[in-house]
């Protein structure tokens, strides 16, 4: 029976600490020393996909957009979680389908309250 020391464990948790900085920190250290800085009007002007761009830069948006926005994302992030649900089916299907029917049914509830809200209409008030 092998025993390790507990000075061991602290040195490999050291050690992966140390690689977890050095794969943040060098890379940008590198950038600092290798790229160079252009100077001059261009470098402050707005860059739009190569295109020059017509007036101001600057926009304001309403808040619908950034809401609707952010359901999207939430709507996104949770089909990763119906994915691996999805694979791990067994003999209670019937039980694991309500639980994802529950899961998608909560989220529905989110779209009902933005819609009540007036979150999709984008006409302004």
């Amino acid at each position: 029976m092998i025993v390790q020391k507990p000075t061991s464990d602290f040195l490999a948790i050291a050690l992966y600490l140390v690689a977890g900085l050095a794969f943040a920190v060098v890379p940008v250290i590198l950038s600092k020393l290798i790229v160079k800085r252009g100077q001059g009007a261009q470098r402050e002007a707005t860059y739009e996909s190569g295109m020059e761009t017509i007036g101001s830069a600057w926009m304001q948006f309403t808040v619908a957009y950034y809401i609707y926005a952010l359901i999207f994302l939430a709507f996104d992030v949770d089909v990763l979680y119906l994915f691996p649900v999805g694979t791990v089916y067994g003999s209670y299907a019937v039980r694991d389908l309500v639980e994802v029917l529950v899961f998608v049914g909560i989220l529905s509830l989110a779209i009902v309250y933005a819609w009540r809200k007036g979150v999709f209409e984008w006409t302004r008030r």
